[in-house]
């Protein structure tokens, strides 16, 4: 009996290493010097993008990007894929050319060694769309962080206008 107290004590630690280094773990990254500037930089669309959710991942905003950036999205933007039955997306809303949207957060999500930073926008107009506040990691910009420097959002999918402060 003693033994398979150890057994089940022994089966129940190994279950609880498996979910937490398997589990993702967020963190916000606002405060830290780095990040610190990003907050409440403006940007305006300089294409038309899709607003949507992976139907294999789930994320907690919807996505903002094109089919350049997700290839299962449809090659044109146009708003009458809008709750189309699409495989591997779900098309929620559009982005349009000249839509203004702000970083409000700079977040940290780590998954076992996988580590990924991204940024949360809200569109300025958010009384105007369903879906406001959106996951830009797919219109950014990683290769900074190789340098130890934070990402950008790519110039092809928006352009940065002048920060509030300035």
């Amino acid at each position: 009996m003693k033994w398979l107290l150890i057994a089940v004590g022994i089966a129940l630690l190994g279950a609880l290493f498996f979910w937490q280094s398997h589990s993702t773990k967020t963190a916000y990254l606002n405060g830290l010097p780095l990040y610190r500037d990003l907050p409440n930089r403006q940007f305006i669309f300089e294409q038309d993008c899709y607003i949507f959710k992976l139907k294999a991942h789930d994320t907690d905003w919807p996505l903002v990007a094109t089919h350049v950036a997700v290839p299962e999205l449809p090659d044109e933007v146009s708003e009458k894929n809008i709750g189309a039955d699409l495989p591997g997306v779900r098309i929620l809303g559009v982005a349009r050319v000249g839509e203004r949207f702000k970083i409000v957060s700079v977040r940290q999500q780590t998954t076992g060694k996988n580590v990924k930073i991204s940024f949360e926008i809200l569109f300025l107009d958010e009384e105007a769309h369903k879906y406001a506040r959106l996951d830009a990691d797919d219109i950014m910009d990683h290769a900074p962080e190789a340098q130890g420097l934070p990402p950008t959002i790519r110039p092809e999918f928006a352009a940065s206008v002048a920060h509030p402060s300035q």
